[in-house]
């Protein structure tokens, strides 16, 4: 496989694994490990979910190994930037994959994601693309290159540990949450600035919310990406999932296992980011930063 490249992208909630020939998808893999569970109140990654990751990423060496792949980049993002105890992370992941992990910037991750989501897009932008994480939201604005961004502490997984004990939420933990994403979304816009643009949302949140909307009888990424999701449906769909149990979001066809705990969170997110920006739509990418990844290794 002389152009094969092999991208994984280790992140708060899943680790994923993309090996693209000749610019064609030959294997694309998410694991939900939740590797930054508890590190936003700890300040340390729990062995449980350094194990979790440990099994997904021998499972990603041995299918990287059986394509025949040599040329591989592994980016770890906000739950490794933030532990305490990241070394032990990475003594594992040099053991496991045989390389080491890079920790990257948020600057970096939000160029990696810039770099993915507006692939195959029509027009030279501009774009704005949001990366709803489990630890960190970014913000990108640019044309085919990024102008500005930055990265917000605001992700599915941090706001459901701090803000949503309860399953479902009460009014008033909705109320909390809702109050610290709005501050860091005002924050994040006065950053990158909100003029006219197209908006383009990548990441598990987003994709899911599509799929549902779309009214899909399973996960279907081709269905999904590039589909459009307008804002009073974002709305409709933060509030209707805000209002149910575990059991019934984790009955929605297109609900990952491993996202029926976070999806309300998530939710909350990209609502605001609608509210805010006042768009009316948002684009929805299935390329995203692990696309990216892959291409900074082409290139």
């Amino acid at each position: 496989m002389g152009d094969a490249v092999a991208a994984i992208d280790c992140g708060t909630n899943s680790i994923r694994l993309l090996i693209t020939e000749n610019g064609r998808d030959v294997e694309r893999l998410m694991r939900i490990v939740r590797l930054g569970a508890g590190v936003d109140r700890t300040g340390r990654l729990d062995p449980a979910a350094i194990e979790r990751t440990r099994a997904a990423l021998a499972e990603y060496r041995t299918l990287i190994e059986s394509h025949g792949v040599t040329r591989i980049r592994m980016v770890a993002t906000s739950a490794t930037r933030d532990a305490a105890n990241a070394a032990d992370f990475h003594d594992m992941v040099r053991a496991t994959l045989g390389r080491p992990a890079e920790v990257i910037t948020g600057t970096e991750e939000a160029a990696l994601s810039f770099g993915g989501a507006v692939t195959g897009l029509d027009g030279t932008g501009p774009y704005l693309v949001v990366d709803i994480g489990g630890g960190s939201t970014e913000f990108v604005r640019g044309h085919r290159a990024v102008d500005s961004s930055i990265s917000m502490d605001i992700g599915c997984v941090r706001m459901t540990e701090r803000h949503l004990p309860t399953d479902p939420p009460t009014a008033a933990q909705l109320d909390a949450a809702t109050r610290d994403i709005d501050a860091a979304v005002s924050a994040a816009l006065a950053h990158v600035g909100t003029g006219p643009a197209t908006l383009v949302g990548v990441a598990g949140t987003v994709t899911t919310l599509a799929g549902i909307a779309l009214g899909l009888d399973h996960y279907d990424p081709a269905r999904i990406h590039h589909s459009v999701l307008p804002a009073a449906t974002v709305e409709r769909l933060a509030a209707q999932l805000s209002a149910m149990d575990h059991d019934a979001r984790a009955a929605i066809p297109v609900m990952h296992p491993g996202r029926v705990d976070v999806i309300i969170a998530g939710g909350l997110i990209l609502r605001e980011i609608m509210r805010q920006t006042g768009f009316s739509e948002i684009v929805v990418s299935e390329h995203d930063i692990l696309d990216g990844i892959a291409a900074s290794i082409r290139h």
